[in-house]
């Protein structure tokens, strides 16, 4: 019905792969990797993989080593549980990082997170861990494997549109000439090797803002993506009974504890989802199955999104093993 009404149907999920975990480990130990990655849409069993993973890397490499940073964008923010889906109870023995590392009310922004990642990281390595990013916010990802730093800079339009003119070999020249030896994985798609250019264009014409070049070697250069990969009706499924689940075990108190602490209604509505519809359920303006069904909806198209994001990395040339749990 949906084609003949000119819609076009869904894009066929990727195929999974049975992940060999030991092979992955022999080639973080080799140097051919420095990061592994865990992404997916929510709902989709990150975190159970993530930490499931560590603990056979444990295992295999015969020492506590592995241990996970998060890419969350709304898990920075301390008393932000439920809504969060933090779920700290299940990484026991595994260490995690970036998680409650700022106040709730606050506006944490992917700068920050780019350089307490690089902090992080640079911590795991130099103890002689394994670290193994977990998340679902495509922004927070990139910025910790893109492999450059990412000021916080405007977006040149009109530069931008120049550059979209030209193939990707050009592009990888222009920036070579403009910094010599920078990483692969800074031009491994066109939307990157542009956004490199743009930062570079920057610093020439503001040399007086210097950017911090202490994150230089503290970021990852070559990262293996995999993918938790659920089909669109258990997603949507795991969504809806999850939901159900944080409705009743404290979400809605776990809000209004927030704004009891003096966190403005505008604000936890700034961080949108859970916290945006519930808290206008508190104050008045949504009707409980009002909240429930327009949350319900949200959560679905932002999953969808968070997958419209995944598969956008891969068109940008990123390798993501995608596999069932």
């Amino acid at each position: 019905m949906k084609e003949s009404l000119g819609v076009p149907p869904p894009a066929p999920l990727p195929d999974p792969e049975t992940i060999d975990i030991a092979d992955v480990l022999r080639q973080y130990n080799a140097g051919d990797i420095d990061l592994i990655c865990v992404l997916g849409p929510t709902a989709s069993g990150k975190t159970r993989y993530a930490v499931s993973l560590a603990r056979e890397i444990n295992r295999l490499q015969g020492a506590s080593v592995a241990e996970i940073l998060s890419a969350d964008s709304r898990q920075v923010y301390k008393g932000m549980d439920i809504g969060t889906g933090k779920d700290l109870e299940e990484y026991e023995e595994i260490p995690y990082h970036l998680i409650d590392i700022v106040s709730a009310g606050s506006r944490y922004n992917i700068y920050e997170y780019q350089k307490d990642f690089a902090k992080a990281y640079a911590d795991v390595r130099s103890r002689g861990g394994i670290p193994i990013l977990c998340g679902g916010s495509g922004l927070y990802i990139e910025a910790a494997t893109c492999g450059y730093i990412m000021p916080a800079i405007p977006a040149d339009k009109a530069l931008r549109a120049e550059l979209e003119e030209l193939d990707a070999d050009t592009l990888k020249a222009k920036l070579q000439e403009l910094k010599p030896g920078i990483p692969d994985s800074v031009t491994q798609s066109k939307r990157r090797t542009i956004r490199a250019l743009e930062v570079a264009a920057y610093e020439m014409t503001h040399p007086e803002e210097t950017q911090d070049s202490s994150l230089d070697d503290k970021l990852p250069k070559s990262t293996y993506y995999i993918g938790t990969l659920v089909s669109r009706e258990e997603r949507v499924a795991k969504i809806d009974r999850r939901l159900d689940q944080r409705l009743q075990n404290g979400m809605i108190d776990e809000v209004k504890g927030l704004l009891d602490s003096g966190i403005p209604a505008e604000d936890l509505i700034y961080y949108g989802l859970e916290y945006k519809y519930v808290t206008q359920y508190i104050i008045g303006v949504l009707t409980y199955d009002e909240m429930r069904s327009l949350l319900a909806n949200a959560i679905h198209q932002f999953a969808k999104r968070q997958m419209t994001w995944f598969r956008g990395m891969e068109r940008d040339g990123v390798v993501i093993h995608w596999t069932r749990l």
